[in-house]
């Protein structure tokens, strides 16, 4: 035991710069297609491979999840065709054993809460189609799930979510306001159709004097009645509600909600999917908007492309729009049903070229850092290591050594690391890191 302590207190005290890391792809069949996908130009980029023009690029990961495990690129840098070891870094060493035989560059309040798992994990998401309507647990849920299930709910952590518009991005995201849900129940008679008119007609009496959790108790006894519909009855139903639409949309304009179930009843036919998005806030983020997504909060994205952050998890409940495993009574028990619309976060500016995106979870923050020609900036050290992700241009990363970056590159700093990047013609890079506000408490 001496003997190894004194190996990793070696291996620790003898880094401190910039590791550049392979990320792994997920060819998700909601995800983009090749040629415009931002998440296959990214894996090529960073790899050096090939990219399959067939298949759609949903998900490029950094982190240490057994699920998509970022891997060391060792002798560290890019040749003409690539990365120096190729395919080959696979075999070698991951991020997490890295980090299992290096715990110190997580730094000691890191390593004291959450052990040598980094606590967050990275992506880029390119969304071509609509992801599952879902909700990820609590970490008491995650728990139960993963010791029940463990081929289906692959972990036993929470996963508390962010996602940071690159393009516009469109979601659904809780539930809409009590005032809202009523003119839907009353303008969608598809709906009264599944749940029945009685319960129809408790949303319509409702009102805010009755208290939320009466009202949470009527939500979910509709959301529940309507996601466990049978597969007959919803394909009936949708096929008049998209005759309904059809012919609404000959004399008006449809809603953006309307026009929304036109295009998701495309995607997922005879789905139970497509009525529910009647329930949800439909959500539009521009640029540079994010959004955050509690345990147990119904959530889809529609469209765009995002950057991605969360705590290190997969678990995902599912029970709509989706040829994926449903458990449609994890998820109708589980949810808050909490109603009304989501906070959207813009960004705190730290410095002139980066903003900070700071959601109300311990493990991690984003910071969106867009460099003009001719500038540098700094990264100060922080209590917790980061992640590094260059979405364009090229520059340098300067800690002990200088190390050259260009789209592609992922580079993992430790903690207590300043970093200084600059560049001559422009870069563009994102930051994940742990929650600054966990150090300050």
């Amino acid at each position: 035991m001496e003997a190894d302590a004194l190996s990793i207190t070696t291996m620790q005290d003898s880094f401190k710069g910039l590791l550049k890391l392979l990320g792994s792809v997920k060819n998700y069949d909601w995800g983009c297609p090749a040629k415009q996908s931002c998440v296959a130009r990214l894996y090529s980029l960073n790899s050096g491979g090939n990219i399959d023009e067939n298949k759609p690029y949903a998900e490029f990961w950094m982190g240490t999840h057994e699920s998509g495990p970022s891997y060391v690129v060792e002798g560290g840098g890019r040749t003409e065709n690539g990365y120096a070891d190729g395919e080959g870094v696979r075999d070698r060493c991951t991020l997490k054993e890295w980090i299992e035989k290096n715990p110190s560059v997580l730094g000691e309040t890191v390593l004291t809460k959450w052990g040598t798992q980094l606590p967050f994990l990275f992506k880029v998401l390119s969304v071509e189609k609509a992801l599952s309507i879902q909700a990820h647990p609590d970490k008491d849920l995650a728990i139960l799930l993963h010791k029940e299930q463990p081929l289906v709910y692959k972990d036993d952590n929470h996963k508390p979510e962010m996602a940071l518009a690159l393009t516009k991005f469109e979601a659904l995201c809780g539930f809409t306001s009590l005032e809202e849900l009523k003119v839907i129940v009353q303008t969608v008679p598809e709906i009264v159709e599944v749940v029945g008119s009685a319960l129809a007609e408790r949303v319509w009496y409702l009102n805010d004097d009755d208290g939320e959790e009466k009202v949470k108790l009527v939500l979910r006894k509709l959301f529940t009645e309507m996601m466990s519909a049978s597969k007959d009855v919803i394909t009936e139903v949708l096929a008049k509600l998209i005759s309904r639409l059809n012919i609404k949309n000959k004399v008006r304009e449809l809603t953006d909600k309307e026009q929304l179930v036109l295009g998701l009843e495309k995607q997922y036919p005879a789905d139970v999917g497509v009525l529910a998005a009647f329930l949800f806030n439909y959500v539009k983020l521009n640029p540079g908007e994010a959004l955050y997504l509690g345990a147990n909060e119904p959530h889809a994205y529609v469209y765009g492309e995002c950057i991605e952050c969360m705590a290190t998890s997969d678990n995902v409940v599912r029970a709509g729009l989706t040829p994926k495993h449903r458990d449609v009574r994890t998820l109708c028990s589980m949810l808050t049903y909490k109603q009304g619309n989501p906070e959207i976060l813009y960004g705190t500016t730290i410095n002139p070229y980066t903003t900070r995106y700071l959601p109300p979870f311990d493990e991690f923050e984003v910071d969106r850092c867009i460099l003009p020609p001719h500038s540098t900036v700094a990264f100060p050290s922080a209590p917790g290591p980061s992640i590094f992700v260059v979405m364009g241009g090229e520059g340098t990363m300067t800690t002990s050594a200088e190390v050259i970056v260009a789209e592609g590159d992922v580079l993992f700093a430790p903690a207590n690391t300043n970093v200084t990047i600059a560049t001559s013609s422009g870069l563009h890079l994102y930051r994940a890191g742990v929650n600054s506000r966990f150090f300050e408490e």
